[in-house]
């Protein structure tokens, strides 16, 4: 599949449109064009060959030729036309949080900055604070963005390793010398970020298994092959690691390879003092060395006196405590999600309609969803008009009668403006079956300013939930300078819901949050933040997120019916 290959040179595309300074509708056609392709579940090659590119929502005539030529011939002669007018490394500057086009531009403009090693010195020197449109604080914003940039090199979004390693694990699974395969590492686990991808299998036969390991389509180059371990590289330069053990410690070694380090080093420790040794090979007697499991995982922690431990929860946080006193939560499955809170739509800045929306939906077994919309002084997102929002409620409403079966709920993304004051009346407010609201504007606020801004939101009467709720963007921005906590205590207090974001950038709440709002008694709703029915699958990574979080079905409203939901909302 060439998929990523035609999404990255568009994104790559409308970068250097944007650093030139093109027209901005030119660089949006682009981006949403690379952002369908990305997230397109067939072949972009099979697509091409039968000629149905312009049944792909954005792709008109002249996209869909630029796209045929990088599927044939790998490369795009028009992208390497503007590379070399605009010099390739600034491309990586927009990557720090507080670094749009315009200011690169002027960057390289004025002071010839091509690379971040440069930017760095330059902010470093002071160098930037003279030019215009610049000054002390965005400098110091630009060191902060580098320093987050560092922090997260040579990670992949959850999402991007997701879609890699079970493709992987697809062709693994082919392999007919494959008895058992599994992911493990940090993808088995779900955490937001990931270094590289770890694949276990069992087989009596791991060099047939290896030769097969290496002939995956996507494999760039193979780093290291062996009949235990084999590693190879990945066209966008991901690592893989598969690993081949005996049938007999196949449980055992996904155990240890799942990890975390910090759970298998407590893992052995019990083991040790209950007279075994635990490893990748099994758990065996300490004094004879004898086999006694290490067959499947449950085996091992059933041995232990641990009952099973779901893969998200092993990060050490008190899993094992309650494995062993039998009072682990029952998390939420993947399974229990009924519909989704979170959608943007063609009324704002979405670029499907609720008609296509809600089709797909059911066909993801969805029973409901909510269309959120952002408010109106969201000039940029296209935000709803007070008069919009009443034709909006009227499509809504002549959608709803044609199903018997399905609801869709007619929410906003109502902003919380820097005063704490929302967007939109409390008349206009109160015509929404639930109203979320969220901060998009002014992200630099001094800490105690943007608590009071966010709890001052909070507390309007007609509020649902609190969206993203700390901001961030994972390796783009930091999160709002707030006392989470303090805002915690706010969502209890007035009985707002808090979002689990599951757009792979945000993951807002983090886990470790959301861990915390449950003991405090806070309650939570899950929204993929889909601008494109091609990302109400991020839904998963809410679901993730909420595991990790210890979060049961009876904490989520998405888990509820439509009618337990109208109950909640108050809206019956």
């Amino acid at each position: 599949m060439k998929n990523q290959l035609v999404a990255d040179i568009l994104y790559q595309v409308a970068d250097l449109l944007d650093l030139k300074g093109d027209i901005f509708f030119k660089i949006r056609a682009y981006r949403m064009a690379a952002q369908r392709i990305e997230d397109l579940d067939e072949d972009i090659e099979i697509v091409t060959s039968e000629e149905r590119l312009l049944s792909i929502p954005g792709v008109g005539e002249a996209l869909a030729k630029k796209i045929k030529e990088i599927v044939e011939t790998g490369r795009l002669e028009y992208y390497e036309k503007l590379k070399k007018e605009v010099p390739e490394e600034l491309l990586v500057l927009l990557d720090i949080s507080g670094l749009g086009p315009r200011k690169v531009s002027a960057l390289f403009k004025n002071l010839g900055i091509t690379n971040i090693m440069e930017l760095k010195k330059a902010c470093i020197e002071g160098k930037l604070r003279d030019l215009e449109g610049f000054g002390e604080i965005t400098e110091r914003n630009i060191l902060r963005g580098i320093k987050l940039k560092e922090r997260t090199s040579g990670r992949v979004l959850l999402n991007v390793a997701y879609h890699d390693g079970y493709n992987y694990l697809n062709y693994m699974k082919k392999c007919e010398k494959v008895d058992r395969v599994s992911i493990a590492g940090s993808l088995r686990r779900m955490k937001e970020t990931i270094g590289d991808l770890d694949i276990l299998a069992s087989s009596d036969y791991p060099d047939s298994v290896m030769d097969f390991f290496i002939r995956y389509y996507d494999v760039q180059r193979v780093l290291l092959k062996g009949s235990t371990k084999t590693s190879v590289l990945l066209n966008n330069d991901l690592q893989v690691d598969l690993r081949v053990v005996k049938p007999e410690s196949y449980g055992a070694a996904l155990q240890y390879f799942t990890g975390s380090k910090e759970h298998n080093v407590k893992m052995r420790s019990i083991a040790i003092k209950k007279g075994f040794k635990l490893n990748e090979y099994g758990l065996f007697n300490k004094k004879t060395d004898d086999y006694v499991v290490g067959e499947s995982e449950n085996d091992v922690y059933s041995k232990l006196g641990l009952s099973f431990i779901e893969p998200e929860l092993r990060e050490n946080r008190g899993e094992i405590e309650a494995a062993k006193e039998g009072v682990l939560p029952d998390v939420v499955s993947y399974d229990d999600i009924k519909g989704d809170f979170h959608i943007h739509s063609l009324w704002s800045d979405g670029s499907d309609t609720i008609d296509t929306i809600a089709e797909n939906a059911k066909k993801i077994g969805y029973e409901y969803i909510g269309i959120t919309d952002h408010s109106q002084s969201l000039k940029i997102a296209r935000g709803l008009s007070e008069d919009r929002v009443n034709k909006k409620i009227d499509e809504i409403n002549r959608i709803n009668k044609r199903y018997s079966d399905f609801q869709v709920f007619c929410g906003t993304e109502c902003d919380i403006k820097p005063d704490g004051s929302l967007d939109y009346s409390n008349s206009i407010l109160k015509k929404f079956d639930f109203v979320c609201i969220g901060i998009h504007t002014n992200f630099k606020m001094k800490k105690e300013d943007m608590t009071k801004r966010i709890i001052r939101g909070m507390e309007n009467e007609n509020v649902d939930f609190l969206a993203h709720p700390t901001g961030r963007l994972i390796g783009r921005r930091d999160p709002f300078e707030i006392d989470v906590e303090k805002v915690i205590d706010a969502a209890v207090k007035t009985n707002t819901r808090l979002e689990i974001n599951s757009f792979p950038d945000r993951l807002d709440l983090s886990d470790i949050y959301v861990k915390y709002a449950k003991e405090k008694g806070v309650r939570f709703v899950i929204g993929s933040d889909s601008h494109n029915i091609d990302h109400l699958s991020f839904m998963r990574f809410g679901v993730a997120t909420a595991r990790r979080g210890w979060l049961e079905k009876k904490d989520i409203l998405n888990t509820y019916s439509v009618k337990e939901i109208s109950k909640i909302l108050g809206r019956e």
